[in-house]
């Protein structure tokens, strides 16, 4: 067949366009793309941007680039719909262009190539690999280079379909291929041959693990090369075979981290970062205590200096303007936040859930780009929490030169640097908190807004620590200069001191209370004072602040100060506004603090949340039935209502009542229980338990809908989802009553293998068991027969948790069940008697069901065999049993 050859009238209009898309008026964008639109119907469009792209060299490199880049947009939009002789043709045109001259041409097929393959076509393009790979060896530098960059973009793109390749295999013929171009003479080619193979590391691709030892040996043969890109290479290949194949560079370790050292200074800032991350690979691994210690001395300072902020950096943060507080944000600057659901635990507050480790290093978001500051800073901290006190004696020298240093970039980071050690060197550090405290609260009033900024940050590492003191002492002081610095003028000082106070309100708790006034004083008056980005981490303040003093906010004249500037912003805000988030988040958490005080404000609230839920639903349906005419909708604005509904409806309790009665809440909360997105679910199923406890009347007729949704979502797949389910079951028996009994083996197997299930987290074991004992104590006779499977795991569970309301009511019904049959019990005997000696003070009518069991399993057995039985315990539940009970 003869070549296909473009038409010249053709060619005139696609390079017309090509000219008008680089054009930066609107109009003639929007024209442009209207343009293409129409281009995309003829079969052969794309024929002629392959050819502007690899023929057409009288035009400019740059307008024949973007003919390919407009090609690459159609094969990723519609590659499957291409004619099977353009497809051909532009397969074609790109092996045997790939040598173009111009690097930006080259680079551009490349592009086209791996989006080709990415759309699964390695298996009809077999010469695909090969033809590359001859390229390699090609005499022509061009030929060779374009080869490699493609193969490249190949690796980055597709290394999981070229590992999978199992009747090819062409990654055995790739690898060592690709391992003999580390040695080639230029840099540029050395650079692709080492990123091709970096691929493959955290994969331990078959191929290149037969081949490791070479590899490194290569990798250490150009260690010292003069080409920054090889080097970043390099330091990124170690970086991750510490994490996979740490046993390899075993053999080498001192030299690697030498090496490492050198690099973490490099010239070069990206080749420094990249060797940085080395600190954080090694910390992860149990031999770096053993090999880091010869080298921790010199490496300490190295981090300590990354931590300075670069001239650069400085520029960029504008470290220069210290008052920005009346400049608007731009919206770029405020990144996505996510809602975390309610979950159920039966201690307010959740243990498990702390923050991530590097919180506070990536802070700044206009620099929110990872960099050497924090990435050094970062490294500190896992160093820190690795060798603990055995760092200070090189620590506290650096320290003192640095903290009381007067060039302020050099205080600042020395700062940053006692923030870091806060987590691993805390006890090492006690004995010297009583002076650095004082001394970073007067840092507050620096004159510099990026001292100021990071001054807060260190301050709430350390938080925990101030509130175990005596509060005239440093809770005081440190309160007051924080407040000042949430009205600072600066946005950054704003922003880290609102983060900072939100720390200190979750260690100090109740310990706040006295203060409260002028607290709330304070957060008022930012309100007023803040810029959009900043405002939203405010909501967090308050929110957290109501988190952590409850009811003791529920006085009129905090109640006055406070809610009328949350319902202004409230009454601003459109249905749509993302920023309903942390104002709805916020909300919650005053109204379960509030209580009966929120009861004025709580009529338009609850009646908004039931029509977000209601719009997100329609939207939802809309968009199932017509996908092409409705977008699917944002369903975080459901899960924030559900929650903020679970929020007034703990802290209002029965008030609640009027209220749901005159809505639709319980028809919304059934479609909302069997929506596929495990979040809607978590925060349904908590919103079903908060309204069985507050006004079950509502609730009741809809039960036996409800129950087969809550046994079906018994999956401890979904921990969350699973956990709040299984609390509202608990709920719903102890109001069902007798009534529970035809719903009970819907519910109960499951909730026997969960408790039965190895590794289920903490509070999901304590809410399964909590219901377990629930179920029990409204239907023994149900429950009962099954007691042995799940006896032992159950006092195991709940042994460890604080007298409440829940176990109160869980271990009655055990006692209840073991009544009913005693037989179930008699193996597991010294579980129950642990978990009995758990109670500190059980009202007097659960202990004397204790007593009767105890003393009922004694005299069965006869004294004898009692104190052989009895001889087993540890020495402490002897003596609290004998204490209690008499047994």
């Amino acid at each position: 067949m003869a070549m296909w050859q473009p038409e010249e009238n053709g060619l005139r209009q696609i390079l017309q366009l090509l000219k008008e898309s680089q054009s930066p008026d609107t109009e003639t964008q929007r024209a442009v793309q209207q343009k293409l639109g129409e281009l995309n119907n003829y079969p052969d469009f794309n024929n002629y941007l392959i050819f502007a792209l690899t023929k057409l060299t009288t035009e400019d490199d740059p307008t024949r680039s973007l003919s390919g880049l407009i090609l690459k947009n159609n094969v990723r939009a519609h590659f499957e719909r291409f004619p099977p002789e353009v497809t051909t043709f532009i397969k074609q045109e790109c092996l045997n262009s790939i040598g173009d001259p111009s690097a930006l041409i080259r680079a551009t097929i490349g592009i086209i190539i791996t989006n080709i393959i990415s759309k699964g076509e390695l298996h009809n393009w077999p010469e695909v690999l090969p033809h590359l790979c001859a390229c390699l060896d090609s005499e022509d530098y061009n030929v060779c280079e374009g080869a490699f960059g493609a193969l490249q973009k190949i690796c980055e793109d597709n290394a999981e379909t070229l590992d999978n390749d199992m009747a090819d295999r062409p990654l055995n013929v790739l690898i060592p291929k690709f391992l003999n171009f580390f040695r080639h003479q230029s840099p540029k080619i050395r650079s692709h041959a080492i990123a091709c193979v970096n691929q493959f590391i955290i994969s331990r691709t078959q191929a290149l693990m037969v081949h490791i030892d070479m590899f490194i040996q290569n990798l250490f043969f150009l260690a010292k090369d003069d080409d920054t890109e090889v080097r970043k290479n390099v330091c990124r290949a170690l970086v991750m075979l510490v994490e996979v194949r740490i046993d390899r560079l075993m053999p080498h370790i001192d030299q690697i981290i030498q090496y490492m050292m050198e690099r973490t200074q490099d010239a070069d800032d990206t080749v420094a970062l990249e060797s940085c991350e080395f600190w954080l690979s090694l910390a992860e691994q149990k031999v770096c205590k053993d090999v880091l210690s010869p080298h921790i001395e010199r490496l300490v300072p190295i981090l300590v200096k990354g931590m300075k902020y670069s001239e650069i950096d400085i520029i960029l943060l504008k470290g220069d303007v210290e008052e920005d507080e009346m400049i608007p944000d731009k919206e770029s600057d405020i990144k996505p936040r996510f809602h975390k659901s309610r979950t159920h635990s039966n201690q307010k507050h959740d243990d498990g859930e702390e923050g991530d480790s590097d919180e506070g290093y990536d802070d700044d978001d206009s620099l929110s780009d990872w960099n050497l500051r924090k990435c050094s800073a970062a490294a500190l901290d896992v160093l820190a929490n690795v060798f603990h006190e055995e760092i200070l004696p090189i620590l506290l020298p650096i320290l003192k030169e640095t903290l009381f240093h007067n060039v302020w970039e050099v205080k600042e980071s020395g700062i940053l640097v006692l923030g870091a050690i806060a987590e691993g060197c805390m006890s090492g550090m006690v004995p010297h908190l009583p002076e650095l405290i004082p001394y970073l609260i007067s840092c507050l009033g620096d004159k510099k807004a990026l001292v100021r900024s990071i001054t807060c940050w260190t301050l709430s590492r350390y938080a925990h620590w101030v509130v175990g003191q005596p509060h005239d002492n440093f809770l005081k002081p440190l309160m007051t200069e924080l407040l000042k610095r949430v009205l600072d003028g600066n946005k950054r000082v704003q922003e880290a001191a609102c983060s900072a106070f939100a720390t200190l309100e979750e260690e100090a708790c109740t310990e706040l209370v006295p203060y409260l006034a002028f607290i709330l004083e304070t957060l008022v008056f930012a309100f007023g004072k803040y810029q959009h980005k900043n405002l939203l981490i405010l909501y967090d303040a308050i929110g957290t602040l109501a988190d952590s003093v409850g009811h003791h906010l529920n006085k009129p004249e905090y109640v006055n100060m406070l809610m009328p500037p949350l319902i202004e912003k409230w009454n601003l805000l459109k249905d749509e506004d993302k920023d309903l988030f942390p104002l709805l988040e916020c909300l919650s958490s005053v109204a379960t603090a509030l209580q009966s005080g929120f009861l004025p404000y709580c009529q338009p609230v609850y009646q908004r949340c039931v029509c977000l839920v209601d719009q997100t639903l329609t939207q939802n349906f809309a968009n199932m039935s017509q996908p092409d005419q409705y977008d699917p909708p944002d369903k975080d604005f459901m899960i924030v209502a559900l929650d903020l509904l679970s929020g007034l409806a703990e802290g209002l309790e029965g008030h609640i009542e009027d209220l749901v009665a005159n809505s639709s809440i319980l028809k919304l909360l059934y479609q909302c229980m069997q929506d596929p997105m495990p979040e809607v679910r978590q925060s349904s199923f908590a919103l079903l338990g908060d309204l069985t406890k507050a006004c079950f009347q509502h609730v009741r007729p809809c039960i036996s809908n409800f129950m087969p949704i809550l046994g079906a979502n018994l999956n401890p797949e979904f921990i969350s989802v699973c956990n709040n389910a299984t609390w509202a079951i608990g709920e719903i028996s102890i109001k069902m009553g007798a009534d529970m009994q035809p719903f009970v083996c819907m519910v109960l197997n499951q909730l026997i293998d969960i408790i039965n299930r190895s590794n289920t987290p903490k509070t999901l074991l304590e809410n399964t068991a909590i219901t377990i004992g629930r179920l029990g104590l409204v239907c023994p006779q149900d429950v009962a027969p099954l007691l042995q499977q799940f006896i032992r795991q159950w006092c195991t569970s709940l042994r460890n948790i604080r007298d409440n309301e829940e176990k109160d009511s869980a271990f009655r019904g055990v006692c209840l069940m073991i009544g009913v049959n005693p037989g179930g019990v008699v193996q597991d005997f010294i579980f129950f008697c642990d978990a009995v000696a758990s109670w500190s003070h059980p009202k007097p009518d659960l202990k004397e069901m204790f007593f009767k069991i105890l003393h009922g399993f004694k005299s069965q057995v006869g004294e004898e065999n009692w104190t052989k039985f009895s001889d087993q315990f540890p020495q402490p539940l002897k003596e609290r049993l004998i204490a209690n009970y008499g047994v």
